[in-house]
């Protein structure tokens, strides 16, 4: 078997020298949240408390789910998406954020990212049951349909708050992930400790550099049939990478797969041809919900968007048998 090649992709181009550091040593933590795992390293000096970065990660972690998890009854979005047509709703900082800046990329792509899919979600067994069983009927898909939109939903910015229109089902698994990717960076920044790499469910934030002064080196998740493309490799300096694609939850019917990322414009599981989308971005909440987006889009219409945007991204699409990548400008010009 012919080995398959690595890319190294530095990002950026030139990482700049850190500044001389005292004695400094690496804590390294982890746990679960949101349905998955998180992990910290973090380069700190020799008095930074494992157990009080334990204590802030896990309060930091803690306050996203109780606010944005679908699954969770009395998180504050559960109680939203319950509430009764016409009701208006302050929300917690936080959630509005994420909220606002779901409905952004929303408008941008047309709705082919749309954080209002909850009732599809559900019908198709992706929701917080997670128990596909069939592919919905026709009658039942129009009213599910029909009960989603993001233009169905009203923000107001400077009252911090959401009308709940009637029967609209948010879900943020798109972008809270994300975002608490972010949150965590922000805590240990907030300890004092300025060179890290947080991660969770594979999504990724690094900061700084490791004490040998290199960066912080992550490999992109491996997508199905993998051999036939080259590994990729990238250096996260002051940057975040999420991937988006179809190799976790899904379900079979027919010899068909079905992935559990719907298209918000059909309401129908994504089949475009498209495997995974890996996005490189400032924040992980952005990288989190355009991998997403351009996901949907598809290799086109999404590489079209990421080139207008000057997004660094990778598609993995399906070849034949195989695989084959193509990179949009922006990653293109990462790979030096």
């Amino acid at each position: 078997m012919t080995a398959v090649r690595e890319r190294l992709i530095a990002i950026p181009r030139t990482v700049a020298v850190p500044p001389l550091r005292g004695e400094s040593v690496v804590q390294r933590l982890h746990g679960e949240t949101m349905g998955t795992t998180w992990s910290a390293i973090v380069v700190g000096p020799p008095r930074m408390s494992s157990d009080a970065l334990n204590v802030a990660i896990k309060r930091a972690l803690d306050n996203i789910v109780a606010q944005m998890s679908a699954w969770l009854p009395h998180s504050d979005l559960s109680r939203f998406n319950r509430a009764e047509p016409g009701s208006t709703h302050e929300l917690p900082a936080e959630l509005f954020c994420v909220l606002d800046y779901a409905l952004a990329v929303a408008s941008e792509t047309d709705g082919a990212y749309d954080p209002t899919v909850g009732a599809l979600t559900a019908l198709w067994g992706f929701g917080p049951e997670n128990n596909p069983q069939d592919v919905p009927d026709k009658e039942a898909m129009g009213t599910a349909r029909g009960l989603c939109g993001w233009r169905r939903l009203r923000l107001s910015r400077s009252e911090r708050e959401a009308v709940q229109p009637g029967g609209l089902i948010i879900d943020l698994c798109a972008v809270a992930k994300g975002f608490a990717v972010d949150s965590l960076a922000d805590v240990v920044r907030a300890l004092g400790c300025t060179d890290f790499l947080v991660e969770i469910g594979g999504e990724l934030r690094g900061e700084g550099c490791k004490p040998d002064g290199t960066p912080w080196w992550v490999a992109i998740e491996a997508p199905r049939a993998a051999a036939s493309v080259p590994d990729t490799v990238i250096a996260l300096h002051g940057l975040a990478v999420a991937t988006s694609g179809d190799q976790r939850r899904n379900f079979e019917r027919g010899g068909r797969r079905y992935a559990h990322t719907l298209d918000p414009r059909t309401g129908h599981p994504v089949r475009n041809g498209v495997v995974s989308v890996t996005v490189v971005a400032d924040t992980c909440m952005e990288a989190d919900a355009l991998s997403t987006a351009l996901y949907v889009l598809g290799e086109e219409l999404g590489l079209a968007f990421a080139r207008r945007r000057g997004i660094p991204a990778l598609f993995v699409l399906e070849d034949g048998g195989g695989l084959r990548e193509r990179l949009s400008p922006a990653f293109t010009a990462m790979t030096g």
